[in-house]
């Protein structure tokens, strides 16, 4: 392995059950209205850098399609 693919930025590996959820669901998300399954679904691709959690703490924001202020 060279330097330059340590310094690049890795890939995201994505279990089939995360990428069916990033289809269905919209860019911002309520907290409250997912199932037990996809509230874990959600955790996990926060901890992956996919989503993240709003600053009110009741929305999960697909990174890079945040609504302008």
């Amino acid at each position: 392995m060279r330097i330059h693919q340590l310094f690049d930025s890795p890939a995201i590996i994505l279990a089939n059950e995360e990428k069916d959820f990033i289809d269905r669901y919209p860019s911002e998300i309520l907290i409250n209205s997912l199932c037990d399954r996809d509230e874990v679904i959600a955790r996990n691709l926060v901890r992956k850098g996919i989503y993240e959690i709003s600053n009110d703490s009741k929305h999960i924001l697909l990174k890079g399609k945040r609504k302008p202020l």
